[in-house]
Formats: structure tokens, sequence, C-alpha cells
């Protein structure tokens, strides 16, 4: 049984942020340069797919959310969750991390697709953009 099916059954909803945490604990935690990924959500937030999407090095990536857009079309998405690991055990979001969040909320608010979570997957809790605020609410 693959790790999605064990945490995200099949027609389940992600209503619980630390199931979400868990389970991007357990794709990125290992890695030993940054990858950035997503998860693509219907509008019940059920999960469609889990995609990792850039590889960078052990300190940076680069994200292109043309990619990221793509992608959340192809899968008929209603919402996306992002994530990126920190192979340096820090989950404190640098400049870049912000400025990458921003835009992508910006990108897909046009096309109609939430923007729900950034996530920063390093030593002890996750770092939730939300959470702290650094997403901002829809205009819509």
């Amino acid at each position: 049984i693959t790790l999605e099916k064990r945490l995200f059954k099949r027609g389940a909803c992600l209503e619980c942020p630390q199931n979400v945490r868990r389970y991007l604990r357990l794709k990125l935690a290992r890695e030993t340069r940054e990858v950035f990924s997503a998860i693509f959500l219907d509008s019940r937030h059920r999960v469609i797919a889990y995609e990792p999407l850039f590889y960078g090095t052990i300190e940076s990536v680069k994200v292109h959310p043309r990619q990221v857009i793509q992608l959340a079309l192809k899968h008929n998405s209603a919402a996306v969750i992002a994530a990126h690991n920190h192979p340096s055990g820090d989950t404190a979001p640098s400049e870049s991390d912000e400025a990458i969040t921003r835009k992508l909320k910006m990108i897909l608010d046009h096309i109609e697709v939430r923007f729900l979570d950034h996530f920063i997957i390093g030593e002890g809790e996750p770092f939730s953009f939300a959470e702290a605020g650094l997403i901002p609410a829809s205009d819509s």
C-alpha cells in the first residue's frame, strides 16, 4: 500500500493540517538537496496528486510558477498546497521563500485555484506560511 493511500484514503479530505505535515515530512525530510513539491486537491480538498516539481542544491531551489500552473490545470485542481525542504534543518523562511509564496498565490488566484499553504520541512515542526499569516486572503 502506498504512503498516499495510507494517509489519504480514497475520497478522504485534507481537513487536518497535521496530516499534511506528517505526509510532507515523510516525503521531504530525508532529501539531501532542496525539493519543491505540490499537493493538488479537488474542490473538497481530496488529494488528486503529489508532485515533486523542482530539484535544487543544498541551499536553494529554482521554482518556475508556469509549471505549477500547468500541473494545476492538468490535474483540474481546485486547490494547491506547496512544500519544500531545507536540508539545513532550519525551517525559517527566506526572503525568496516568501517571494515565491506571494507570486504563486497571485498567479493561482488568477486561474481560480486556491493556494492553501506553503510548508517548509526541516528539523522539528514544519513551518506553515498560512498559519504565520504570510498568505493573504483572496480578493474574491
